[in-house]
């Protein structure tokens, strides 16, 4: 098995609701270490460049009001096959049909305000953690 690293954000929903502590548990115990993290608040500017590819979308300006209301958790996960583990570990993009015992099932409110992010390739992780971290903030295998 491959030790890959991953992106992830809790939302701000999750950390308003105080769930940061209970996430990162979960991600814990199904082998996925921290390997970075960061508490801030996204600017509109970041968010906006963050969700790009979400740009022409209906929901575009609703996300990223979402994504600045409040602060959200960084974090670079890191274990074997990471990316696939995490999106197992959040479940699905709907909390109503997410799997029993998912990030989703047990702290999103709604699609929109659906708890955490995580990579869905990848690629997708590379550029994510490349957005938010600089390299030497990554903490390797330890």
């Amino acid at each position: 098995m491959a030790i890959e690293k991953t992106f992830s954000i809790i939302k701000p929903n999750s950390t308003l609701d105080n769930n940061i502590g209970n996430i990162k548990s979960i991600f814990e115990k199904n082998d996925l270490r921290i390997a970075a993290a960061k508490f801030t608040k996204l600017s509109r500017e970041k968010a906006e460049g963050f969700y790009i590819e979400h740009k022409e979308r209906p929901f575009f300006g609703e996300l990223v009001d979402f994504m600045t209301s409040g602060p959200v958790m960084l974090m670079c996960l890191e274990g074997e096959n990471a990316v696939m583990k995490n999106r197992e570990i959040m479940g699905a993009t709907n909390p109503a049909e997410a799997a029993e015992g998912t990030i989703r099932k047990l702290y999103a409110k709604s699609i929109g305000e659906n708890a955490v992010h995580g990579s869905d390739s990848e690629a997708s992780a590379q550029r994510e953690l490349a957005y938010f971290f600089e390299k030497n903030e990554l903490v390797d295998r330890f």
